[in-house]
């Protein structure tokens, strides 16, 4: 039985979620595609997909990748320190200890006004080693794919396919009445997004200090 006020707080169950995706009107969720939904759908989580782009780092030696430089440079240090590339399907990447890459999700997400979600990694993956390096929230009215901060810290190398699961979207309802929605630096991805911390608005306070005390 699914829940009469969808406003109300708490973790849809595995009926609304699929009544969500069905929905065609604002209220809807969209996570598309999604190849096996009798699998991927569970209570208040769905399983994503790795997608099939990667930015991974070059072995190119920076002092330090400081965000008041990227903030001056508007991130493109970032880019000459990481590269995007692309995995077809049916192919491989390696996953190497103490690296981390950036993936993202195979699916395109979009979420409805009432529905948050949490970025998950599935433990049998955790089990090996590989962990979601930071815990990455997906706000209400998000869309785009999700970008995955990929870690292992096991012993010993991890191999990757785009297209299995690999994580989970765990969904929370809001108080609609309650938010206070941001516009996201990441909305609209479509695959993995750089960095963007330099466009944090403190680093010109940073650099106003640091100019301050080393003139």
């Amino acid at each position: 039985m699914t829940d009469e006020n969808p406003n109300r707080s708490g973790s849809p169950t595995k009926e609304e979620l699929s009544q969500r995706l069905k929905d065609t009107t604002e209220n809807g969720l969209v996570i598309t595609p999604l190849i096996f939904p009798e699998e991927q759908i569970k209570h208040a989580s769905i399983d994503i997909r790795l997608g099939n782009e990667f930015i991974i780092s070059k072995r190119i030696l920076f002092d330090t990748i400081d965000p008041i430089k990227e903030y001056n440079e508007h991130g493109a240090r970032i880019k000459q320190y990481q590269e995007k590339i692309y995995v077809e399907l049916g192919q491989k990447i390696i996953l190497h200890p103490h690296q981390l890459i950036l993936g993202s999700t195979l699916e395109h997400v979009k979420l409805p006004q009432d529905l948050l979600a949490y970025v998950v990694g599935r433990s049998s993956w955790g089990r090996l080693g590989l962990v979601i390096a930071t815990a990455t929230v997906v706000h209400p009215r998000y869309s785009g794919a999700i970008t995955l901060e990929l870690s292992n810290i096991g012993d010993v190398p991890i191999t990757l396919y785009p297209g299995s699961r690999i994580a989970q979207l765990v969904f929370h309802r809001v108080n609609e009445s309650e938010l206070e929605l941001e516009e996201s630096k990441y909305e609209l991805s479509v695959g993995p997004e750089f960095s963007k911390i330099y466009k944090d608005p403190e680093w010109s306070a940073f650099e106003s200090l640091q100019k301050k005390t080393n003139p």
